[in-house]
């Protein structure tokens, strides 16, 4: 049978053109049944409060730069939601003076807006690296800072951003969970030319490096609500983001749902697809099914439920 048009952007793949019946399982997960899906290679976990949601996300950050030596540098690719955690990290690295630099720490910013097909620079009111800057880097102690040179921003030559992965170690690619269930701008593909009836394969789309890429629509009216307060003209179209092929060179991929990007059935969806191993591109964080490690973080309150609730 052809697959369902999607109920969104019938121009473009999503989650609603999967089977009904994984979203009809998806939808019945309790709070338990979410945690019975790990297995190894896939860990979920629940946090009770959000302090200890945050500053566990926080933590991951201070674990993969202690292992850096100038030797064998490792770093830690981070997201820009969540970003609670952001001001933590430098609290933490102060407060026990891990000396960045000294260890040779790295970090990734995963992904960019693009404006005019240049990304947008640190002035930009959305810019990801102005917020990374800005909540955690710049409240760092200088004596204890990372160099600039130590951070890795898709903002210039992409194919050296990628090549960056294979002579540092990166230890945790953190992430949170969009709408359209990607992490990072790893969006599912428009419906056109030889996707137009089937998607793209899993091996396809695990073949995509640190590229541009247009966005979902989902994509665009999400980050208008959670970092534009409903503003969709200030919200670029296009991006630059970290692929697959970067994230299969992480020991782990780390994804935290606080439950405000993506919503109680996205958020059950995608953890369902990746116990279950059912890759699907339409669900690109269900190719992380794929991968040899990857946990996911829930905080309890954000977890909800899926039902109906008329406001």
């Amino acid at each position: 049978m052809p697959r369902p048009i999607s109920k969104l952007a019938p121009t473009w793949w999503d989650y609603t053109t999967l089977d009904k019946e994984i979203l009809e399982d998806a939808a019945k997960l309790t709070v338990d049944d979410i945690v019975q899906l790990s297995r190894p290679g896939f860990e979920v976990r629940i946090f009770e409060t959000v302090q200890e949601f945050y500053s566990a996300q926080a933590l991951e950050y201070l674990e993969a730069w202690i292992q850096s030596t100038p030797d064998n540098p490792v770093g830690i690719c981070g997201p820009i939601g969540p970003t609670e955690q952001l001001p933590i990290v430098a609290q933490m690295v102060n407060a026990l003076g891990i000396n960045l630099g000294k260890l040779d720490a790295h970090f990734w910013g995963m992904d960019e807006w693009l404006e005019n097909g240049v990304p947008v620079p640190p002035s930009h009111p959305l810019s990801f690296a102005k917020c990374d800057n800005e909540l955690c880097f710049d409240r760092i102690e200088k004596k204890l800072a990372m160099p600039e040179t130590n951070k890795h921003f898709p903002t210039s030559d992409l194919d050296a951003f990628s090549n960056s992965f294979d002579s540092i170690r990166c230890a945790i690619m953190q992430g949170g969970q969009g709408e359209t269930k990607h992490w990072a701008f790893n969006d599912p593909l428009p419906r056109e030319g030889a996707y137009a009836e089937v998607p793209p394969t899993p091996e396809e789309y695990l073949k995509l490096g640190a590229r541009i890429v247009k966005l979902h629509p989902l994509t665009i009216m999400q980050n208008a609500r959670t970092s534009g307060g409903g503003n969709v003209n200030l919200v670029p179209t296009d991006a630059v983001t970290v692929g697959p092929k970067e994230t299969w060179k992480s020991d782990c991929v780390s994804i935290w749902h606080p439950g405000h990007h993506d919503n109680p059935f996205g958020i059950r969806l995608s953890a369902l697809m990746i116990s279950k191993r059912i890759p699907d591109t339409a669900v690109p964080m269900s190719l992380l099914t794929n991968h040899p490690k990857v946990r996911f973080s829930y905080l309890r309150s954000g977890i909800g439920e899926v039902a109906v609730d008329m406001h």
